[in-house]
């Protein structure tokens, strides 16, 4: 609709034209829109005239009221015009709105412009102050020049809507709103604007996009104005003396005492003069500028030069910078390291600063020399002692290095000795050999055209063309040839001095093989005539060769400097064992091996045990269908088995399949996989089938399951495995989908059980099968449901052929149902009057039958959980059964559920308990199948991995809570939520069905008939729709795939794109990727079968010799914290976990009391002692030991996967020494968690300091608790959970000014949770990217964490952390490296301990 005022884009209203001003001449501020009212409203619009109506241009004809009649074109509403329409979330104009009515601002304001090209519009923000009532106005946030056509919109509405975004950007870029904008805008804040962000942080103007940017204008006016009087004190003496050629530098200086409360109270950050030194030494030796040899063009340079000029630097330095670095970060750097600190601009220095000793060697062309000289692989000192030598000559020093490469020192020092004789004979310009040289160069030029260069008369580069087909498929490589002509012998009679220019991917002894052997085969076949073209036709030809094949270490050994290879160069991939690929199967009927097969198998069908087993076989009910099963295998290549609880599939099925192969003489090619969710489920099957076919697990049965494998290569025809184990064998395939078709090549049938589970790993598992089916037509697909619900899985596959499908028909005994107000009749629960223990309750009213006693007795027991009535009805179940065989099966949601109902039964005269979750051995787990103790009865309590797959034979009674835990994860808020939540109904019909396997059986269900019915979903949502995607997303990258978003996509059912984008961001901030390339580090985590921050922390364990430390804290991280906190005694639980953690955190805390109770766990300490031990210090023993299972499968995987030797173990001296030496370093620890949950972490903000008289003096009060308050880059204020151990913190370990958190959630307010205090090195060293505030107010740490500082400082964390990155990347790339002296991890350690300080 139009608004008032205005006429409809239908309407016949015939207006004047106003006159059209051209683009370049526009006012973009001369219309405002403003909600004031005071402002006048525009008078109605004039009725329309026939005569308007008559003008041919009009689409319809107007009604005599003006308006249009109904064949007018309808105008789109405004969300359909802005949002599409199918659009039904926010708008842009409404989100600012939002946004400054939050922060208190005033409603923003819109200018319009219209031009030729269509509507412009800009937003104004005003913010007024409650005190004064003054109103601040801010600029119109205008688009740069060469972007301005994009404000440029069809229509005032769009216009002001584009205004909107860009302003929402400007404000808000650092969180992740734009997942709520429309999908054009959500592109345009991905794309256009951060690049414009980007670029304008990289110009010094990140202070435009501060989230408050009323105090970025304050504090630009008050720095601006402290830099004037700066400028004006500096000039004042100068001025006096006459002036001096630079006498403004420094114009942009540091603000002064008061830079504003944005700045004023951030943490501040100093390092120590020794420790200082130290990473300037290190620097010195390892760092390498412009690694890749980026050139950058003359514009380049001067707009770097007129830029760094701007800050105050000088431009011969800026000049001299930028030949060496490759743009304007890295010469800002090289300037803040090199430039004597007397010389640097006031802004970079720190307070008070007194003038020291500079980095920088005096002599700028020798450092300069010798780093390029260093490039070509030699041995820094080597090149500063040969060039002291040669008396400054580059090019002749660059002569010696390669006489000393090719002849050793001998012959090479005779050489010397003639070449300095001869140093002085000639001048330069008459050179020997320079005729011919330059005769060749003329000829060069015409052959290579834009392949040719000559930075000077005697240097030549030429770039190669090369490709590596074997490596990098058919990708050309960067590789140049630098040819110098040789200064002491006449050319071509000498050879002339080559290096080669390349991307750093080369370690320095096989540079200088290249080198070697172009120099040796240019004196041994080139000699005496020109030869540069030769030389570059012959590299060309065999650098790969060379590469493949270099020299001994001991040929380039008199050169080579190996603390030079490890800080110069990137490490190279290290070259895995070429895989042994599965061979192809064989589809010939009737070969030697078949016929074999054939023999046994007859033969075996005759015995007694065989038929015994038949018996039991033909009695399920998928046995009358074999015939169908077998058929619809056969002739298509994806069939779908649906049977209820008892039908037999999924022990039948594979075996229908194998017989019949067997008996047409394919059993050779037989190779059948049959996935299962979870690992109980496998190992149960393999011992059934193996039972079945009266044969051992390992023969023609197995399984494979992480950390346990029991197969025969050749013998095994059937392996049951987790569907995780077949997903990491596709990964470690080899990374392209022609590797995942090998991998699976002599594979036959891929069967996977439970798929209407929805488990992430199954839908992805599906994605890769359905592209796999198309290359392997011989593979065939069984995908077998508990559920008779397989249309979705048809629908899916059908695109690709026909899908076959059989259901079966379910055979259990009837079993009967108790709700439960039955229950409570029957167990007379309640009436006694005792207090009865369950959680919080959430009472409901019965149906319409029940008496108001059974209603009083719902509403006080409660809908959750209540361990009392547990316990009463597992007494009643006992007391009907009597002298019968039979147990119980109890369904809980979790782990500590488990441990409370065993702990509320054992009080029963005969039970025997017996806890069954995903998280135990599995030797414990196998414990639950064998009969009780005679006299016992058997009672198990477990998660939902008892619902399908395993059979516990002897179960004739249920007991099911209707609860299962479940992580659901909200992309927009970023906040993943472990919750409680009523299972499905299906899942419950499989839990019914336990109880009728053997005989009929009971089902006793904790809830009502009502709660079945309107609070259970009919099936569960699938897993790929409510957790986050992270590690998802890694595995995917780890398969090769480039366009993740679109291979989810393709998913049975695609997750929101919301949390794909969300997961690939926070996978690149973490180190897993960069761009759209896996890391070293992200290729580990991939194969790390943890949550990415648990895998990332024992990378670092392992990395910085706490190994055993970041195993305990991943495995607590995965299961939970061992404290228990009853209701009762909450605040004593509290002060026993913060005995342990001492301030550290929570998570150190946890640490050391699973570490205390380790050691108690032996022959000298009594099992009693230690469960009283536990119950004394308010830890549970189930949760202790779950953490245990889970940290050993945790050390299995990285031993698998190679990370960790073979024969390590935890009581190893050798290991110990190797890799847990910093143990017990709390602070090194709490570094590394901080590192492992990066990007997770909050600032802690300090109320101002109060002090207080003292007999000695005044003293610093420590603030209030209530006083310290917590921010996060996405939600802003964020606050302490209770159950931590910092939540009444005053103050904080270490210096600490952030603090890590590895949960998140949202209630009333959003909390942390499993929290660990870091200071700000750590920060420097293990978050974000480092920038420095060009205003000389400090550092800022991954867009948002502001450091008052030193500039110098920032940078000479940054470039250490790139060695540190360098060295963790070798380390994960060759993982045999012994870290435990390193010198860039020594001092990083250090620096972290004492947060920058010599002690």
């Amino acid at each position: 609709m139009p608004k008032k005022g205005q006429s409809s884009r239908g309407s016949s209203s015939k207006k004047k034209t106003p006159a059209i001003v051209s683009a370049g001449d526009v006012d973009d501020s001369f219309i405002v829109f403003t909600n004031s009212k005071t402002d006048k409203k525009p008078p109605p619009p004039k009725p329309t005239t026939a005569e308007n109506a008559k003008d041919p241009g009009q689409k319809a004809a107007a009604g005599p009221d003006g308006s249009a009649t109904e064949d007018a074109p309808k105008r789109p509403d405004t969300r359909t015009l802005i949002g599409g329409s199918s659009w039904t979330g926010k708008l842009p104009l409404n989100m600012l709105s939002e946004h400054c009515q939050k922060q208190k601002w005033e409603k923003p304001e819109y200018t319009m412009s219209k031009t030729p090209e269509g509507f412009s519009s800009m937003v104004i923000l005003k913010s007024k102050n409650p005190k004064t009532g003054e109103t601040v106005s801010l600029p119109p946030f205008k688009l740069p020049p060469d972007h301005k056509q994009l404000a440029v919109q069809p229509s005032a509405v769009e216009a002001r809507h584009f205004a909107a975004t860009y302003g929402l950007f400007r404000v808000c870029n650092m969180r992740n709103i734009h997942m709520m904008l429309p999908p054009t805008y959500r592109e345009l804040w991905k794309g256009v604007f951060q690049d414009l962000k980007k670029d304008d942080v990289k110009h010094g103007n990140g202070w435009m996009y501060e989230a408050d940017p009323f105090v970025a204008k304050r504090e630009r006016e008050e720095a601006q104005a402290s830099a004037a009087k700066k400028r004006e004190a500096a000039q004042k003496p100068k001025a006096k003396e006459g002036g001096e050629p630079g006498a403004g530098n420094g114009h942009v200086p540091r603000v002064g005492a008061n830079p504003g409360k944005g700045w004023s109270t951030v943490p501040k950050i100093d390092m120590g003069k020794k420790t200082r030194t130290e990473i300037e030494d290190l620097i010195r030796k390892h760092a390498v500028w412009n690694p890749y040899g980026h050139e950058l063009s003359t514009a380049e340079k001067g707009n770097i030069v007129r830029d760094l000029s701007g800050l105050g630097f000088k431009a011969s330095h800026i000049d001299e910078a930028v030949a060496y670095c490759s743009d304007r970060e890295e010469t800002l750097e090289w300037l803040l390291i090199h430039v004597p600190e007397d010389d640097l601009p006031t802004w970079t220095l720190p307070e008070g600063y007194v003038a020291g000793i500079s980095m920088a060697s005096a002599n700028f062309k020798k450092e300069a020399a010798v780093k390029r000289l260093s490039m070509a692989g030699y041995a820094a000192e080597l090149c500063e002692r040969q060039y002291d030598t040669h008396a400054g000559d580059e090019g002749r020093t660059a002569e010696a290095l390669q006489r000393l490469l090719m002849h050793g020192d001998e012959i090479a020092n005779a050489m010397l000795a003639s070449d300095l004789a001869s140093v002085t004979l000639e001048p330069a310009e008459h050179g020997p050999g320079l005729a011919v040289w330059e005769e060749e160069q003329i000829t060069l030029e015409a052959i290579y055209a834009d392949r040719y260069k000559r930075p000077s008369r005697d240097v030549t580069q030429l770039r190669l063309e090369v490709v590596d087909t074997l490596r990098n498929n058919n990708t050309p490589r960067r590789m140049s040839l630098q040819v110098q002509r040789p200064l002491a012998a006449a050319y071509p009679a000498a050879v002339p001095t080559v290096s080669l220019l390349t991307e750093p991917t080369l370690p320095a002894y096989i540079r200088l093989s290249i080198i070697r052997k172009v120099a040796q085969q240019a004196e041994s076949h080139f000699s005496g005539e020109p030869m540069i073209f030769l030389i570059v036709d012959w590299l060309e030809a065999n650098v790969f060769d060379i590469i493949d094949k270099p020299c001994k270490l001991r040929d380039v050994a008199a050169v080579s400097s190996p603390i030079a290879e490890l800080g110069t160069f990137s490490a190279p991939r290290a070259q895995n064992r070429p895989k042994k690929r599965p061979q192809r199967i064989d589809w010939r009927p009737d070969t030697p091996a078949s016929q074999r097969l054939l023999a046994a198998w007859t033969a075996r069908q005759a015995t007694p045990a065989q038929q015994k087993m038949l018996n039991v076989r033909r009695s399920l009910p998928a046995w009358e269908l074999r015939d169908d099963i077998v058929y619809a295998v056969n002739t298509h290549q994806v069939t779908i088995i649906s049977g209820e609880t008892g039908s037999g599939k999924s022990t039948q099925a594979v075996q229908f399949v194998l017989d019949d192969m067997i008996k047409r003489k394919l059993g050779a090619a037989a190779n059948i996989v049959c996935t299962q969710p979870r690992r109980i489920s496998a190992l149960g099957l393999a011992d059934r089938v193996s039972d079945e076919r009266c044969m051992a697990v390992g023969q023609e049965v197995g399984y494979a399951i992480r950390g346990e494998s029991k197969q025969t290569f050749g013998t095994t025809m059937i392996t049951f495995v987790t569907t995780g184990v077949l997903l990491r064998k596709l990964q470690t395939s080899g990374g392209s989908s022609a590797d995942i078709v090998a991998a699976l090549a002599d594979i036959s049938h891929v069967v996977i059980d439970e798929v209407h589970e929805r488990s992430l790993d199954t839908d992805f598992l599906l994605v890769l099968l359905r592209d796999v089916l198309k290359e392997r037509r011989d593979l065939k697909l069984i995908l077998m449901s508990a559920t008779l619900d397989a249309d979705v899985f048809e629908k899916y596959f059908a695109r690709d052929g026909s899908v076959g499908k059989i259901e079966i028909q379910g055979r259990t005994f009837p079993v009967k149902d108790f709700y439960l107000d039955d229950i409570l009749r029957k167990t007379a629960f309640g009436s006694s009057g005792k207090q009865s223990r369950y959680e919080d309750s959430e009472s409901e009213d019965v149906d319409g039958g029940d008496d108001a006693l059974i209603a009083n007795k719902i509403q006080n027991a409660g809908m959750r959980i209540n361990y009392d009535l547990i316990g009463e009805t597992v007494r009643q179940i006992d007391a009907e059964l009597g002298d019968e065989d039979g147990g119980i099966l109890v369904f809980m949601p979790g782990t500590m559920e488990i441990g409370r109902t065993i702990d509320a039964i054992r009080s029963i005269p005969d039970v025997y308990a017996l806890p069954l979750h995903a998280s135990l051995l599995p030797q414990e787990q196998r414990r639950v199948f064998p009969a009780a103790p005679r006299g016992k009865r058997k009672v198990v309590v477990a998660t939902n991995v008892a619902e399908t797959s395993i059979t516990i034979e002897d179960i004739v009674a249920v007991i099911d809570t209707g609860r299962v835990k479940e992580t659901n994860f909200d992309p927009h808020s970023n906040i993943v939520k472990l919750e409680e939540v009523w299972a499905s109904r299906s899942a419950c019909k499989q839990r019914r069905g336990r109880a009728g396997r053997v005989r009929a059986g009971k089902c006793y269900k904790l809830y009502t008939r009502n709660a079945e019915l309107t609070k259970m979903l009919e099936r569960p949502i699938p897993e790929i729709k409510r957790v986050p995607l992270e590690q998802l997303c890694l595995s995917v990258k780890a398969m090769g795939v480039k366009d993740v978003p679109s291979f989810l996509g393709s998913a049975l059912t695609p997750p929101a794109s919301e949390a794909v984008e969300g997961a690939l961001v926070l996978l690149e901030r973490m180190g897993a990727l960069k761009g759209e390339e896996m890391t070293a580090l992200g290729r580990h985590l991939a194969m790390i079968p943890a949550d990415l921050r648990c895998g990332k922390l024992m990378v670092y364990g392992a990395t910085f010799g706490c190994l055993e430390a970041c195993l305990s804290i991943a495995a607590i991280l995965t299961v939970k914290s061992p404290f228990n906190a009853p209701q009762a005694k909450r605040d004593e639980a509290k002060q026993a976990r913060a005995a342990f953690a001492k301030g550290q955190g929570d998570l150190v805390g946890d640490l050391r009391a699973y570490e205390e109770w380790s050691s108690m766990r032996g022959p000298a300490v009594h099992q009693r002692d230690v469960r009283a031990w536990c119950e004394q210090n308010f830890l549970s023993h189930y949760t202790l030991n779950d953490i245990t299972s889970n940290r050993s499968h945790y050390l299995s995987s990285l031993k698998e996967i190679g990370f960790l030797p073979g024969q390590y173990h935890s009581s190893n001296v050798d290991s110990q020494k190797t890799y847990n030496a910093h143990n017990s370093n709390d602070a090194l620890i709490r570094s590394l968690i901080a590192g492992a949950f990066s990007p997770q972490i909050a600032r802690i903000g300090f109320p101002e300091r109060k002090f207080a008289a003292s007999m000695s003096g005044t003293v610093e009060l420590d603030p209030e608790a209530r006083t310290i308050k917590y921010f996060n880059q996405e939600n802003g204020r964020v606050f302490v959970h209770p159950s931590s151990v910092l939540f009444d913190a005053q103050t904080f370990v270490g210096s600490a000014d952030f603090m890590s958190y590895f949960n998140k959630m949202a209630t009333s307010k959003v909390f942390i949770r499993d929290l660990t205090p870091f200071n700000a090195f750590t920060l420097l060293l293990f978050s974000g990217p480092i920038t420095l505030d060009t205003l000389g107010r400090g550092l800022i740490v991954d867009g948002w964490m502001r450091l008052r500082g030193w500039a110098r400082i920032g940078i000479l964390v940054s470039r250490l952390r790139s060695m540190l990155d360098e060295v963790l990347a070798r380390k994960i790339e060759q993982p045999e490296i012994q870290l435990a002296d390193n010198e860039i991890v020594r001092i990083s350690r250090r620096l972290i301990e004492l947060n920058g300080m010599d002690r």
